[in-house]
């Protein structure tokens, strides 16, 4: 099995999700340029040496999406759809070199009134570098598919020439 489905969440699990991932700074600049960002803190190195921190900062877009990506493999793998991110708050800068880990707490759960095939789950998650400083922190409402669930069942394809054969 990969990932939960919203039965195998309790309210207070902790999860620190299984991966670290270390920035790069290709990583960031690709980021940056592609997103359309033009502070220039983050790719300027010498625009950057001058300013408060006098390095370049990794983009704030770049940091919330790896410290949500090393979540989904608890919290989000088998769900339907993210129904919100609240208090999302940058309390650390991140650096070209740091690396990024995060911890989840499930907070709360109830059944979906629409969709009967699915749960929602809120957590708080919340991204460690390196150093164990706290570099982010949100709360996180996802809707997740019931064990039961049709939609994410079967969507191997079928071979043409029949199954493999030792």
């Amino acid at each position: 099995m990969v990932g939960r489905y919203f039965e195998d969440f309790t309210v207070g699990d902790v999860y620190q999700h299984p991966l670290g991932r270390t920035i790069s700074e290709a990583d960031n600049t690709w980021f940056t340029l592609l997103t359309m960002n033009t502070n220039q803190n983050h790719f300027n190195e010498h625009f950057a040496g001058r300013a408060p921190y006098g390095r370049l900062i990794v983009n704030s877009g770049l940091s919330v999406a790896i410290v949500l990506g090393l979540s989904v493999s608890d919290m989000s793998q088998n769900a339907l759809m993210n129904l919100g991110w609240d208090a999302i708050r940058l309390t650390h800068p991140v650096f070209v070199g740091d690396t990024l880990y995060a911890e989840s707490l499930v907070t709360a759960l109830r059944e979906s009134g629409s969709r009967p095939y699915a749960g929602i789950v809120t957590c708080r998650t919340r991204g460690l570098n390196q150093d164990g400083d706290e570099v982010m922190s949100w709360t996180r409402t996802v809707m997740v598919y019931k064990r039961d669930a049709p939609h994410d069942k079967d969507l191997f394809p079928v071979a043409k020439t029949g199954p493999m054969t030792a």
